[in-house]
């Protein structure tokens, strides 16, 4: 789990962005601070992976609080969410080594695949002891696309894309065969096929549930930090 401190002066926008890193699954809310003072405090006192950062506070500014933090030699990464579109300001930012930057007023679909594509770098960097020149490229040249893996017989990349553009977009954090056939337009035996290869990719996790009466449920979820897996084959 990827715990993160949100660093925002206005209450209704920390709590915007608290929302909004809920629906992001791998991610947890550990911590808000109004004012960068605060936030070091927080950052000395707690353990955080990320910070979700804005610019504009009335203490001090979020670029001079990147500054303190880098200077203090404090291990976190920070996305900036902030309404600074000056290049001044985001040169700055990504020169002190901001992973992202969000431009208010922004869509829950950007914020979401910031946090989806630091989820995928989270897991390349911290949970593996070793890299592949092609993982290492997916962080330094993001435009690149490593060579795709070659399918099973019986497998087309269009139906995985397309059972994965279901999956991704399913409300809930499990789903069934069934569910993901509804959505497609396949039919469960096709759909549960290709959750199986995914299963076996280690990009989803089976989850059997037994009821007192019928059959047992089976539900997967997605395993945090596979989807650079599923890249590679669509």
């Amino acid at each position: 789990m990827i715990h993160v401190l949100i660093v925002e002066d206005d209450p209704m926008v920390a709590e915007m962005n608290k929302f909004y890193l809920g629906q992001v699954e791998g991610f947890q809310f550990s911590g808000w601070a109004a004012s960068a003072s605060q936030a070091l405090q927080l950052l000395e006192q707690q353990s955080f992976e990320l910070v979700l950062l804005d610019i504009y506070m009335k203490e001090q500014n979020g670029l001079e609080l990147l500054s303190d933090i880098r200077r203090a030699n404090i291990g976190i990464d920070v996305i900036i969410i902030s309404a600074a579109s000056d290049k001044e300001s985001i040169r700055y930012a990504l020169q002190n080594g901001a992973v992202d930057y969000l431009i208010k007023p922004f869509e829950f679909e950007r914020f979401r695949s910031a946090l989806s594509a630091y989820r995928e770098r989270y897991s390349l960097l911290y949970n593996n002891s070793n890299m592949a020149q092609a993982e290492l490229d997916m962080l330094t040249q993001p435009g690149s696309q490593p060579d795709r893996a070659v399918l099973s017989k019986g497998f087309t990349r269009t139906t995985l894309r397309m059972i994965w553009e279901a999956i991704q977009s399913h409300q809930g954090p499990s789903f069934s065969s069934e569910e993901i056939a509804s959505v497609t337009g396949l039919s469960r035996v096709s759909v549960g096929k290709y959750l199986i290869a995914l299963e076996e990719l280690k990009v989803l996790e089976l989850e059997t549930t037994y009821g007192t009466i019928g059959r047992p449920v089976k539900k997967y979820h997605i395993v945090p930090g596979s989807e650079t897996i599923v890249g590679r084959y669509i």
